[in-house]
C-alpha cells in the first residue's frame, strides 16, 4: 500500500509548480493500492479554508475544489481511519521535541507505520525528514523543478 499526505495531493486540485509532477506520479500504473486517512481529508479542508481566509480563494472555487479532491478520493483511494493505536503512536512519535513534527504529521506517519505501507509519499521536507529517522519508506516521489 502506498501513502499519500496532504501536501503531496493538494497540487492535483490547487495549481502549483509541482501540479502536473504529481499528476503525472498517481498516473502511473501500480499493483498496490493508493491510501490515505480521514485525516487528509480533513487536512485538504483546512487548506481550502485558510486559502479563502487568507483571500487566496473564493469560497465557491474552494467548495469545487473540495468536491473535486472528494471525486479524486472516491475514484483513487483506499480511505484509511484513524484508530486509537495510531493515536497512541502519534503521541509517542510527539514525545521527540526536538523533531519540530507537529501533530497532523505525526499521525499521518502514525497510520502508514501500522499499516505497513510500502511507500509514504509528501512534499513536506521536515515530515520526510523524520520519517527517515523512524525507518519510514518516506519519499517525495517526484523530481523538484
Amino acid at each position: 500500500m502506498l501513502y499519500f499526505d496532504t501536501s503531496f495531493l493538494v497540487p492535483l486540485v490547487l495549481p502549483e509548480a509541482s501540479s502536473d509532477r504529481i499528476q503525472k506520479f498517481l498516473s502511473l500504473s501500480r499493483t498496490e493500492p493508493l491510501a490515505i486517512s480521514h485525516w487528509t481529508r480533513v487536512e485538504f479542508s483546512s487548506v481550502l479554508a485558510r486559502e479563502v481566509r487568507m483571500g487566496g480563494l473564493a469560497p465557491g472555487v474552494a467548495t469545487k475544489a473540495d468536491a473535486e479532491f472528494e471525486a479524486i478520493v472516491a475514484e483513487s483511494f483506499v480511505v484509511l481511519l484513524p484508530t486509537s493505536n495510531d493515536f497512541d503512536l502519534c503521541k509517542q512519535y510527539l514525545g521527540n521535541f526536538h523533531s519540530g513534527l507537529r501533530a497532523g504529521d505525526a499521525l499521518h506517519l502514525a497510520i502508514a507505520a501500522h499499516h505497513r505501507v510500502s511507500g509514504f509519499y509528501s512534499l513536506d521536507r521536515k515530515l520526510l525528514k523524520v520519517g527517515r529517522q523512524l525507518g519510514l519508506p518516506v519519499n517525495v516521489g517526484i523530481r523538484a523543478g
